[in-house]
């Protein structure tokens, strides 16, 4: 018995969810992904019975999988009760709004702890936890994807709010009314790509009648396409101002970036950089430190298996 309560205290699962697949990860407390498993949630947001019923019933097949597991830890994109308990606001999975998520989990689970958590926090804590560059006790984290989702670490633990979804920045309005998840998440991007090819198709490349993704993007801007550049600068820019406010409203001198996007991240740097420099006193700049985050995509699912172990305080 003694072992095996060593085993539940050493092996966590984590598990992201994501608008298109979870992301399921077996986790030890140095943050290695022992297994790891992606599933598309396709036949959950399908079912008769609703997501919440469906991915509560799927779980059990990595219970079993994994019996060493006692803790599981789950990443929600969107806004969740300052309980933790029920999801509020999913717009992947609208299926899951208002719906108890953990007292289902417990009821069908009752042997089994759940931390709820949203998914950029999440990842947030990860970086705390497992980052590989001994991260700071404060800073503000930033996840480009399809999304752009954001979250705070104040004194080493998850600034909520007042009533728990604080630091949404990819709410924050943007370039006059626009949200900066419209301008600048993963939809947003290819619309900025697809006005640049139209408006330089010399410079284009093989961007011409390619068919556009962040992936191309990513490859092309390494390549040194000077409208993939260009795309990143702009994004850059649009971002720095965003962060502008953040940093005058937080006070914060560090900010990690993650998500898939964030594999640009050294093509946005210099329009970044510019404009938060401009647009910021000596007594901000002085200190800043704008990096990639080191869990790259690995972040939200050791994010969610951290939600185990970090005490009472979630």
């Amino acid at each position: 018995m003694g072992n095996y309560m060593q085993d539940q205290d050493s092996h966590f699962l984590g598990v992201d969810v994501g608008g298109t697949h979870l992301k399921i990860g077996l986790v030890d407390r140095a943050g290695t992904i022992l297994e790891f498993e992606k599933e598309d949630t396709t036949p959950y947001r399908d079912h008769p019975e609703g997501f919440g019923p469906c991915f509560i019933g799927g779980l059990g097949k990595y219970l079993k999988k994994f019996p060493k597991v006692g803790k599981v830890g789950i990443g929600l994109p969107g806004l969740i009760s300052k309980d933790r308990t029920t999801p509020l606001e999913i717009p992947a999975i609208p299926a899951l709004n208002g719906f108890n998520l953990k007292a289902g989990l417990e009821a069908k689970y009752p042997e089994y702890e759940f931390s709820l958590e949203n998914d950029a926090a999440a990842a947030a804590i990860g970086e705390f936890y497992f980052g590989k560059d001994d991260p700071s006790d404060n800073f503000l984290f930033i996840t480009m994807g399809t999304g752009i989702g954001s979250a705070l670490v104040l004194d080493g633990t998850v600034f909520k709010g007042s009533r728990g979804n604080a630091l949404e920045m990819g709410h924050m309005l943007a370039c006059g009314n626009s949200g900066l998840e419209t301008l600048i998440g993963r939809a947003g991007i290819l619309k900025i790509m697809a006005r640049m090819i139209a408006a330089y198709p010399e410079k284009a490349g093989v961007l011409l009648g390619a068919e556009l993704g962040t992936h191309l993007l990513v490859d092309t801007a390494k390549s040194g396409n000077e409208v993939s550049l260009m795309v990143f600068e702009e994004v850059g820019t649009i971002l720095g101002e965003a962060i502008v406010s953040t940093i005058r409203i937080l006070d914060v001198t560090d900010v990690y970036f993650g998500g898939g996007i964030s594999a640009g991240l050294e093509f946005m740097m210099p329009s970044m950089d510019h404009t938060i420099r401009q647009y910021l006193t000596s007594y901000y700049v002085k200190d800043l430190k704008l990096k990639k985050a080191t869990l790259e995509n690995n972040a939200g699912t050791l994010g969610a298996a951290a939600l185990c172990f970090m005490g009472s305080g979630l």
